[in-house]
């Protein structure tokens, strides 16, 4: 594994918590890396079908794979920076605990997307970000040290894509929605 691996953090009072595995065990057996937005993945699929530029949006430029996929570990004290992608990324839950996506659409409305394993509190094993809007996410108050999830994106993701946040930036755009900025940016 390149970098610092993922610390794993005990359960305040020794007993295992909801998922099986630690947040350094999914590091080390899945072969995460660092993600510039934060957090740790790995490719994990990538379709060997491209789809022409001709046959994309115009906010495409170049080919693109019909779909990627990537495994995605955050720890509570990391975050996932806000940021924006030009295809629909669809989230899955897969251990640890309850992550909290915060999405903002380009209208400036906000919805929290709660992904985990109890739908009776609101969580869910999939929600979509979809193409275009800031989302960033963080792992939610409640049990759990890290949540491991997937993403899928469809068409496939390439980094000329992806779009950090800027802080100023946004808060000028949003500024209803200033002290989530703050807390999901880097600058």
């Amino acid at each position: 594994m390149r970098g610092q691996p993922p610390a794993s953090i005990p359960a305040k009072n020794g007993a295992t918590t909801m998922h099986s595995h630690t947040a350094a065990y999914w590091a080390e057996k899945l072969d995460l890396l660092r993600h510039p937005e934060g957090g740790w993945f790995r490719e994990t699929y990538r379709a060997a079908e491209t789809i022409p530029e001709a046959g994309l949006p115009t906010r495409f430029q170049g080919e693109r794979a019909f779909s990627t996929a990537i495994h995605f570990l955050l720890e509570r004290d990391d975050f996932s920076a806000l940021h924006r992608l030009k295809s629909d990324e669809v989230w899955h839950f897969y251990d640890g605990g309850p992550l909290t996506v915060h999405l903002m659409t380009p209208d400036g409305q906000y919805r929290p997307l709660r992904l985990g394993r109890d739908p009776e509190k609101g969580e869910r094993f999939q929600a979509v970000a979809p193409a275009g809007c800031w989302f960033g996410a963080e792992v939610a108050a409640g049990p759990g040290d890290f949540a491991l999830v997937g993403c899928t994106v469809a068409p496939g993701f390439d980094f000329s894509d992806f779009e950090l946040a800027g802080q100023a930036d946004l808060t000028g755009l949003f500024p209803q929605h200033a002290a989530l900025i703050r807390r999901l940016t880097r600058e």
